[in-house]
């Protein structure tokens, strides 16, 4: 063989699509992990949404030209990590998440509904999943790679055919052979290793890959004994190697591509032995030939794209245009678009099929089933000829997901109907006008908002949905929530020496409507109390203390007493101080009260929400005690912690206790029944510390932590049931300080924010799935130390305030307020301000409550006295959308218009005739030439206005006379139509934009024209009423040529 023979695909060209061609519609999400995030069948693209657990599904090709409709698939509860088609049938996709599952979906067919349910549930698997792909012979069988183990699975049966020996660090990559064979991993530990699944567990081979760990990716190229992997070398230059398996010491051939800090994309085709590489971030597209006959790696060309890659796929052999010579098509994701890309060889004739170019390719018809693959059939899928008239007609269905199955709790042989719309009215009458979609839960497949148990699980669009959150998905009241620094004159500043060391279970200083305490960083403990009706600079000498004595651990306000103040210190002691009236003048040095009982460092203290004179502390002997502040004494102790205690929160009622601890649990406690939990549950996975909150009226507890990875994530958990695990589970972010939670209990909104943080998370909890509904974020310029919220009575509903917060930055505290924009803010929003609760008053006294006694707070309104509430407005009449033609047709002419607008425009620029007030100026004083300067430069707008509406006047006249020429050179009929219509058909043409006069041509752009003038969006009833006429001058038209063909074919018969 000649070593130096052309290759077919040496010319081989990217070609980028028009803009009116690419895929839009499109929030792709910024998700960090190992998949290509969009993948894509002969029917559907799916790609990686901007919300966590959500994918974007839009059909592959246009319908009859239609436009694509876009649909979301919220199909896990945590991020979707990874996910792929299988390679028979074209509807069915599997998709793996940090939630430790993996899924199975039956898409619809086009026109339909998505599923509201997965088909099929795979684990959990103990950590979140990485990558997966479908085996490329047998039908049901999936490779999935989770941590540091690779699984095999059956799909059918939902169980595992073998789990590979565990790598030495994250695996980044997985690869089937084409041959079903072998797989191959590529892992953070920088080994690649080859498998043979159903001889061993073992790695069969393994050899020292790139010398970096970054993300590395590794591909089979086709059935040959040939691999290649892309990834870093140890000076971080991206290199693309290729491996033979028969001397895998080595790599045969090495390419070194650039610096560039993105993780590169490998997309290979077996028939073409084409390579295509794009990095992750880059708007650049490397296309390669890899051949295994010639193991080498030949660069073929460079595209240059106008968008950034965040994802990259191969479009399917059976999905291309081979009449074009189109041998490849990659689609990139960008932000906003997708973009399909086609390479193309250059021929000159490309109206024929050309077999060297398209050899026969895998057809989709399964060559075994799973159990018969895993006992050693290793049959190959029959290969089919991509010539148009040769193709395969008849879609293989795989049995794995039957077609109208909905949900798992389905039972076996149900025969179900043949269509499953989509649950659309599921979340009347929570507040949401969409459709529910689900978060999942990781933990069990009992929870009864799991999306593996209920048709709640999955969010499905279609074209008769007309309601645009039915395409978007569940939205907030408050997503569009603005949080604003309010005026300096209300900000305390020139803060002097403030403490950074607080413990990370403190919020670094607490406040409530009167005051504000702030831990020093000098010795003796010493806290300033500022008062808040006081803003402004304070003094650059020393200001009055609190001196503590200790190191401050932690500091809480009585609810119910807005003088009183509890200081937990490293000493294991708990001091109560009083403020006296209007302020701190002098330094304290004496506590009102000492409570000693703890016998190590406190972490925190919390009063109870209902009764007074009762605080709950954690302390790090393990225990949680409650003092009774009347008598000075400890009442109860609570055990059974095993590990430091993160957090702990009392339920609004005050008759349960949450904690957090470090030990991985989430207990509950009934105090005043037993000391031990009453329930313990799992918790965040990290051990950098954790908060929870009750929110949900307290039936649901929300808790902020850390996963392995150390990404800041929440967790919801359903209170009576806290060892089914979380419902929902939702990463924020990747940073140090733990999530401090605020939950506003009358709008159901919590404010998420660590110390150290430049922004505020706000989400809308909710019950129903997704239970964590996004909302517009709070950015501040520079990291604050601390963020605390103030009551309700704070906040200016006249300004439509729904909270009012505390933000301490690095030596200033500025209140922020956080209102939802509304129309009619002259009404009170009752939708938004609900009866607060006012649990700044105690509803029972502390030896009620240790009596066994419960009480309830009174709620208040909220409304001002001179303000009305938004739903007793008077009701606004709709505004007409679609008003008849005839409507238009018996307004004024245009004639009539132009001359009210021509007499408008004179009455408000004066009478010419009127005199002019230069007339009059004989015998002016000097004193008063000021003021005739004035008018005699408004005189001259005036002169200029009348010149102007004179040239408007005579460019009306000069265009009426063109408008009689061209009608006098027009045929008798239809010069009488255009003195009937006042348009000539030249005219009217041109407004059309149509050349020919083509009824169908005409209809659409009359359409299109007719609603882009529609007033509601910026046109005017003037050109809408332009539009009509022309459209009937050219109907007109059309009539007159049809009478007249017909009047020739008399003549011609007679």
């Amino acid at each position: 063989m000649n070593r130096f023979r052309a290759s077919k695909f040496r010319h081989t060209a990217a070609r980028l699509p028009r803009r009116e061609a690419w895929i839009g519609d499109v929030r792709a999400g910024s998700v960090a992990s190992c998949g290509n995030h969009v993948k894509a069948s002969c029917r559907w693209i799916a790609f990686n949404a901007d919300s966590a657990g959500v994918l974007g599904i839009v059909p592959l090709e246009r319908r009859d030209g239609d436009k694509r409709t876009m649909s979301q698939l919220c199909c896990h509860s945590d991020v979707v990590t990874d996910f792929d088609f299988s390679p028979f049938d074209q509807l069915l996709l599997a998709t793996g998440s940090a939630d430790e599952t993996v899924k199975v979906w039956r898409l619809p067919e086009s026109g339909q509904d998505m599923p509201p349910g997965a088909g099929l549930t795979l684990g959990p698997v103990g950590c979140p999943v990485d990558v997966l792909q479908f085996h490329p012979t047998a039908d049901g069988v999936l490779a999935s790679g989770a941590g540091k183990r690779a699984t095999v699975w059956d799909v059918g049966r939902q169980q595992s055919l073998t789990d590979l020996d565990s790598h030495g660090d994250q695996l980044q990559s997985l690869s089937w052979k084409q041959d079903g064979r072998l797989l191959g991993t590529s892992c953070k530990d920088k080994k690649l290793r080859i498998f043979d699944p159903r001889a061993s567990p073992a790695a069969s081979q393994s050899v020292q890959g790139h010398e970096n760990n970054k993300d590395s990716r590794l591909v089979w190229l086709g059935a040959s004994d040939y691999l290649i992997s892309a990834g870093c070398s140890q000076m971080r230059e991206r290199e693309v190697k290729l491996w033979d398996t028969r001397k895998f010491s080595s790599a045969t051939h090495c390419l070194t591509l650039d610096t560039s800090p993105g993780a590169a994309i490998p997309l290979y085709d077996a028939d073409t032995g084409l390579l295509v590489l794009a990095g992750k971030g880059e708007n650049l597209l490397w296309c390669f030939e890899a051949s295994p006959s010639q193991p080498a790696l030949s660069q073929v060309s460079q595209c240059l794209t106008e968008g950034r890659t965040r994802g990259l796929a191969l479009v399917p052999k059976l999905a291309l245009d081979v009449m074009a010579c189109e041998v490849l098509r990659v689609l990139q994701l960008t932000d906003a678009f997708v973009v399909p890309v086609s390479y193309a060889v250059p021929r000159k004739s490309v109206q024929e099929f050309h077999e060297d170019l398209f050899p026969d390719c895998a057809g989709t018809v399964p060559a075994a089933a799973a159990q018969a693959w895993w006992a050693g059939d290793s049959r190959q899928v029959e290969k089919v000829s991509l010539h148009p008239a040769r193709r395969p007609t008849e879609a293989f269905t795989s049995p794995l997901v039957p077609c109208a199955q909905r949900a798992d709790d389905t039972a076996p042989g149900t025969q179900l109907p043949d269509t499953c719309p989509a649950d659309a009215d599921r979340s009347e009458g929570s507040g949401y006008s969409s459709p529910s979609s689900s978060l999942a839960s990781p933990g069990s497949a009992a929870t009864s908002l799991s999306a593996s148990t209920g048709p709640s699980s999955g969010f499905a669009s279609s074209p008769s949905q007309k309601s645009l959150q039915s395409i978007l998905g569940p939205s907030s009241r408050f997503r569009h929530a603005q949080g604003t620094v309010l005026h300096r004159d209300s900000h305390i500043t020139n803060l002097k020496g403030l403490s950074l060391t607080t413990p990370g279970e403190c919020d670094g200083f607490c406040a409530n409507h009167q005051r504000v305490a702030l831990p020093l960083l000098s010795a003796g403990g010493q806290i300033a109390v500022l008062e808040l009706s006081k803003p402004g600079r304070l003094p650059d000498t020393a200001v009055p203390t609190i001196q503590n004595g200790t190191a401050v651990a932690d500091l809480s306000w009585d609810p119910f007493d807005a003088r009183r103040l509890a200081v937990a210190g490293e000493d294991a002691k708990i001091q109560l101080w009083r403020i006296p009236e209007g302020g701190l003048r002098d330094t304290l040095q004496e506590p009102e009260a000492v409570l000693r009982g703890h016998t190590e460092k406190i972490y925190s203290v919390r009063f109870h929400p209902v009764a007074a004179d009762i605080l709950v502390s954690s302390s790090y002997d393990m225990t949680v005690r409650i003092w009774e502040l009347g008598a000075g004494q400890e009442v109860l102790c609570l055990r059974g912690h095993t590990d430091q205690i993160f957090s702990l929160a009392w339920s609004p009622d005050g008759k349960k206790l949450a904690t957090v601890s470090k030990d991985g649990k989430l207990r509950l406690y009934d105090p005043r029944r037993s000391p031990e939990p009453e329930q313990e549950g799992p918790g965040p996975e990290g051990s950098r510390g954790a908060r929870l909150v009750w929110v949900c009226g307290g039936d649901y507890l929300l808790v902020s932590g850390f996963d392995s990875r150390s990404e800041r994530r929440i967790l919801l958990y359903q209170a009576r049931d806290l060892p089914a695990g979380p419902l929902a589970v939702l990463g924020i972010d990747v940073a140090p300080s733990t999530l401090l939670p605020f939950y506003d209990e009358d709008t159901g909104v919590v404010f998420l924010t660590g110390k150290g943080d430049t922004r505020v998370f706000l989400y809308e909890v909710t019950p129903e799935p997704p239970h964590f509904l996004e909302c517009n974020s709070f950015t501040s310029s520079d990291p604050h130390k601390g963020f605390l919220f103030l009551r309700k009575t704070e906040c200016s509903v006249r300004e439509v305030e729904f909270a009012r917060a505390l933000r301490l930055g690095q030596s200033a505290l500025e209140p922020v307020a956080f209102r939802v924009p509304r129309v009619k803010k002259e009404y009170f929003q009752d939708d938004i301000y609900p009866p607060t609760r006012v649990w700044w008053e105690p509803a029972l006294g502390a030896s009620a409550w240790l009596a066994g006694a419960d009480g309830q707070q009174r709620h208040i309104s909220l409304r001002p006295a001179d303000m009305t509430p938004v739903t007793e407005a008077p009701k606004e009449a709709p505004a007409r959308k679609f008003v008849p033609a005839a409507v238009y047709l018996a307004e004024k002419s245009d004639e009539q218009k132009k001359e009210e607008l021509l007499s408008a425009m004179v009455a408000k620029l004066g009478n010419r005739d009127d005199p002019l007030p230069q007339d009059s100026f004989e015998g002016v004083d000097e004193d008063e030439w000021a003021k005739y300067l004035a008018q005699i430069i408004l005189v001259g707008a005036q002169v200029v206005g009348r010149a102007f509406a004179r040239a408007l006047r005579q460019e009306f006249a000069a265009s009426r006379a063109a408008a009689d020429a061209r009608g006098r050179s027009e045929r008798p009929q239809s010069a009488a139509a255009s003195r009937i219509t006042g348009i000539s058909l030249q005219e009217a043409q041109q407004i059309l934009n149509v050349s020919n006069l083509n009824a169908e041509e005409i209809q659409k752009n009359y359409d299109h024209l007719f609603k882009v003038n529609d007033k509601s969006v910026g046109g005017s009833f003037y050109l809408q009423s332009k539009v009509v006429r022309a459209k009937e001058r050219l109907d007109e038209e059309i009539r007159i040529q049809a009478q007249s063909e017909k009047e020739k074919g008399w003549k011609a018969e007679t």
